[in-house]
């Protein structure tokens, strides 16, 4: 089955069963490997990416659902050479500690951060519900309150 998509701005068609996790095809047929493999179940996030915008696991986001859309991994994340304001609060606040899991977590705030644009604890907890096996649960929330800063400076 031709399904034909745009990623990270670019189109791309793929020749693939409509069944085939996203996960795979943006990993091992578009050759993109930031988005990581975590679970294969949708519980642990590590795989989270966008598709028109919305954080979905693509472990388990069939890539048919993809066609016609708009797909973001972490690699289109930044423009050129111009960090995501998520992308450089992460790494001002040293966010990762082994780092496997901190692309999905930077694609999920992201994701919250165009919906709620200032996020309390509270909303943080309720929607980054992403894990994280070295804990930098604190770290990672600072990092959100500094990208939300930095986004709104930026406009």
């Amino acid at each position: 089955m031709k399904i034909t998509f745009t990623i990270n701005g670019k189109p791309a068609t793929v020749d693939v069963d409509g069944h085939t996790p996203l996960l795979w095809v943006v990993r091992d047929m578009l050759n993109l490997k930031g988005t990581k493999f975590g679970c294969g179940k949708a519980a642990c996030g590590a795989c989270t990416l966008h598709v028109d915008g919305e954080a979905v696991r693509s472990c388990s986001y069939p890539v048919k659902y993809a066609e016609g859309k708009r797909v973001t991994t972490i690699e289109g994340l930044s423009e050129g050479d111009q960090l995501h304001p998520v992308q450089q609060a992460w790494e001002e606040e040293v966010v990762p500690q082994c780092g496997y899991c901190q692309p999905g977590f930077m694609m999920a705030t992201a994701a919250m951060l165009e919906k709620i644009p200032n996020p309390t604890d509270d909303d943080i907890d309720k929607n980054i519900v992403n894990i994280c096996r070295c804990a930098t649960y604190y770290r990672m929330r600072k990092a959100i309150h500094k990208a939300a800063k930095i986004k709104a400076a930026n406009g």
